[in-house]
Parts: C-alpha cells; structure tokens; sequence
C-alpha cells in the first residue's frame, strides 16, 4: 500500500522556521522516479502548489515563498523534505505531500498524504 506521510507541522511563531517532511512507503519503485511536492491549503481557499522538486532535482517555488522556503529530497531515505524559514501569518494552512510519476513506467501515477498542519501565531 502506498503511503505518503507527513511530520513536522506545528505552531510557530511569525518569522520563525519549521522542517515538514514526507516520508514515502509502499512504493514498487524508487522515489526517484517521481516528482516530489508540497502544496497547502488555507481554510476558506484552494489548494496550491508551494514547492517541486522534479526527479531529476530541478526545483520550482511559488512566487511567496521564494527565498523562505527550500525543497530537498533523499531517494535513499524516500524522505523530502520543506524547510520553512521566517514564517508569515500567511503560511497558515494544512501542507500535503503530493507524488506524481515521472517516468514511463510511473506517468499516470500519483498520490497525497494526508497533511500536516502548519499554524503561525503569535
């Protein structure tokens, strides 16, 4: 069974920093055959995309995280990873792990974790 788990959420302070991280199982294949994500969503909004990492290590961020916000990935560790620095009230909201094939043998494939939630209060 394919999981996506992830940790790390919490209540922080503005301008303070947090790490999220997934942690992958039950995959048939190796983590690198995925492009990795973080989305988030706010209550009373959409869910966005925050942060990608492709397979192969490229990365991309929303345009109000840039610079605050930093995606890894360790395939040994089926592991990514969102390091979330200076904090703004703004960045409230659930965050979810997202997976989507990235290869011939994994494209049509993806999958979400469950969230975890990201509370920034004073």
């Amino acid at each position: 069974q394919v999981q996506l788990v992830e940790s790390g959420g919490g209540l922080v302070q503005p301008g303070g920093s947090l790490r999220l991280y997934c942690v992958a199982s039950g995959f048939a294949l190796s983590l690198w055959n995925y492009d990795m994500s973080w989305y988030r969503q706010a209550p009373g909004k959409e869910r966005e995309l925050v942060a990608l990492i492709s397979a192969g290590g490229l990365t991309n961020y929303a345009d109000s995280v840039k610079g605050r916000f930093t995606i890894s990935r360790d395939n040994a560790k089926n592991t990514v990873y969102l390091q979330v620095n200076s904090v703004k009230l703004e960045d409230t909201a659930v965050y979810y792990c997202y997976a989507r094939g990235a290869t011939v043998v994994t494209q049509g494939n993806d999958y979400w974790g469950q969230g975890t939630q990201v509370t920034v209060s004073s």
